[in-house]
């Protein structure tokens, strides 16, 4: 018995994975999105998708305490990922400073993806964090 043929990549889809507050979540969610557009014939946005997932979950991982919330959805021709963690920061780009100890993830972020942006969680309990890639 085959496979059946991975859905066009113009469908809409979503995915979620809930991350533990873990060293090892960002290369999950890493190679969970990349298996993700590869099934769904994207893999022209895999590379810049993984690298920007790494850094949201990244900065999840090291501003919060507790779990994260990696959203992948595929609307209309853009993937959007967001990442929902328990730290009430909102995130914002750094200046880009070579000389600095952080703060040039987001800044990769924002020049790499064709939008980003971060917001208060719905719950009052954190922020979204996220990015928006077009094919």
């Amino acid at each position: 018995m085959s496979n059946p043929p991975p859905p066009p990549s113009d469908d809409l889809w979503e995915y979620t994975l809930t991350l533990p507050h873990h060293a090892i979540g960002c290369g999950v969610a890493r190679s969970t999105v990349r298996s993700i557009l590869s099934r769904h014939s994207l893999p022209v946005l895999a590379d810049t998708a993984e690298l920007l997932t790494s850094e949201l979950c990244g900065n999840a991982y090291r501003h919060a305490s507790g779990p994260a919330i990696v959203g992948v959805r595929w609307a209309d021709g853009t993937l959007r990922v967001s990442v929902r963690d328990t730290c009430g920061l909102l995130s914002a780009a750094g200046g880009g400073d070579v000389e600095a100890e952080g703060g040039r993830g987001l800044l990769l972020v924002s020049r790499s993806a064709h939008a980003w942006g971060s917001h208060a969680d719905e719950g009052g309990s954190g922020k979204v964090t996220w990015f928006e890639l077009c094919r």
